[in-house]
């Protein structure tokens, strides 16, 4: 018996989608299967892992137990809009996010499964509290199964932001990028 498909509508990295959604479709094949972003990673299919975090209304969510019908009418964010594109045209990958620059400084990836999940997580810890204590970043980390790197270069990476101050405050990466999609000054 085929259920009848619901008609949602959400804003996905800042564009907006409409979408008939069968009544058991996840967010996570919405977004994979249906939309081709396939940074969202799949790794338990439980939730347990991490490597399927997105921001629903700015908050992190696993995209793998949330049904698409129940994200209708919100904001997601996923892995591909993290850090700023320079566009095809460019011919370039553009300005990444400092938690991203911290991951690569701090050789914080290794297969890079678990990494987008991490990197959502983070992104929203830094805009909640741009200067996180160790305890805090311990926490996010709580979250998140790594196989490869034993979490020590992770958490480096991530205090390294915390302590640059580079997602928080008068002239940062946060407030630069806010401005430039606002046209306002920061």
């Amino acid at each position: 018996m085929t259920q009848a498909a619901h008609p949602i509508r959400l804003t996905i990295n800042g564009e907006t989608v409409a979408w008939q959604a069968r009544p058991r479709l996840l967010l996570s094949e919405l977004l994979r299967d249906g939309l081709g972003l396939t940074g969202t990673h799949v790794g338990c299919g439980t939730g347990v892992c991490g490597s399927c975090t997105v921001l629903l209304d700015g908050q992190p969510v696993r995209a793998c137990l949330l049904l698409a019908v129940q994200a209708d009418g919100s904001s997601v964010e996923t892995i591909e809009s993290v850090g700023e594109s320079a566009g095809e045209s460019a011919g370039g990958a553009g300005r990444l996010h400092p938690v991203q620059e911290a991951f690569q400084a701090h050789h914080a990836l290794q297969c890079g499964f678990c990494t987008p999940g991490i990197v959502m997580s983070a992104v929203a810890l830094f805009r909640a509290t741009p200067r996180p204590d160790r305890a805090a970043i311990e926490t996010l980390l709580e979250g998140h199964l790594c196989r490869c790197t034993g979490y020590r270069n992770i958490a480096a990476a991530l205090a390294s932001v915390a302590e640059s101050g580079a997602c928080g405050g008068a002239g940062s990466y946060g407030a630069s990028r806010r401005a430039a999609s606002t046209g306002e000054e920061s």
